[in-house]
């Protein structure tokens, strides 16, 4: 989504980072390449040649889950709802060591950061000129791993994602690059639309030690949410 985190931008900006995410980290919930009766050849091979469409968030959702942050040991509950194409995270809340909420709201890309450990700076950050469409745009551009099965109860059977940033962008060859950020992106198999699982990675993690974090859904469902623009990002710094 390519969320953008900087020193006054909160953990994983969320909607706009899962385009800016990454592969680092072992993942908490273990993914695994579809297995069961192994199919003819003739159809491993067409299931090898059809690309799904890509991952598309809905202009309307909601859903509950975990937001995981492994190094610091860390787990706390997460919402993900969207209306009307506008949409907001929040992880944790003021009991928990975490707390965050991230929003595209009206044609704006906010962060605010209640809590972290070690943060002292709690403003709220604006990007502007970004919505759900450009963060879709973004997705068109991701890249497609593989069909796999995410082990939870229920099993869930996805397709497997990639998106990133790397800078520069140069042509192929002996260049030197750097991966500002990447991320996988796991969403249902017979709907791209519903999205299970995602783990960011790289400068948009810029609180984390190690600059990875994962979003995990328990639900998802394809009915309007709700989106509040918190009161402090009504004029954020």
């Amino acid at each position: 989504m390519g969320w953008k985190r900087t020193r006054h931008a909160g953990p994983s900006a969320a909607l706009a980072a899962v385009v800016a995410l990454v592969v680092a980290a072992p993942s908490p919930v273990t993914a695994a390449p579809r297995t069961g009766t192994a199919p003819s050849f003739a159809t491993a091979a067409a299931r090898q040649e059809t690309t799904p469409p890509p991952p598309r968030l809905p202009r309307d959702f909601r859903g509950k889950g975990k937001w995981i942050v492994r190094d610091l040991d860390i787990t706390v509950p997460f919402t993900w709802e969207g209306r009307d194409g506008d949409s907001q995270m929040t992880a944790g809340g003021p009991q928990y060591p975490i707390w965050f909420t991230n929003l595209i709201h009206r044609g704006s890309l906010y962060t605010l950061t209640y809590k972290w450990p070690g943060l002292n700076d709690h403003p709220c950050s604006r990007i502007p000129d970004f919505n759900l469409e450009a963060l879709n745009q973004g997705f068109e551009n991701a890249r497609f791993v593989g069909r796999e099965t995410l082990r939870r109860t229920p099993q869930r059977h996805v397709n497997h994602w990639r998106v990133g940033v790397v800078l520069p962008q140069l042509p192929p060859g002996n260049y030197p690059r750097l991966p500002l950020a990447l991320g996988d992106i796991y969403v249902d198999e017979n709907n791209r639309g519903t999205f299970w699982q995602v783990l960011q990675f790289g400068v948009q993690n810029l609180y984390d030690p190690e600059l990875d974090e994962w979003l995990v859904m328990d639900t998802f469902e394809h009915r309007p949410g709700t989106v509040t623009l918190p009161r402090r990002c009504e004029s954020p710094r």
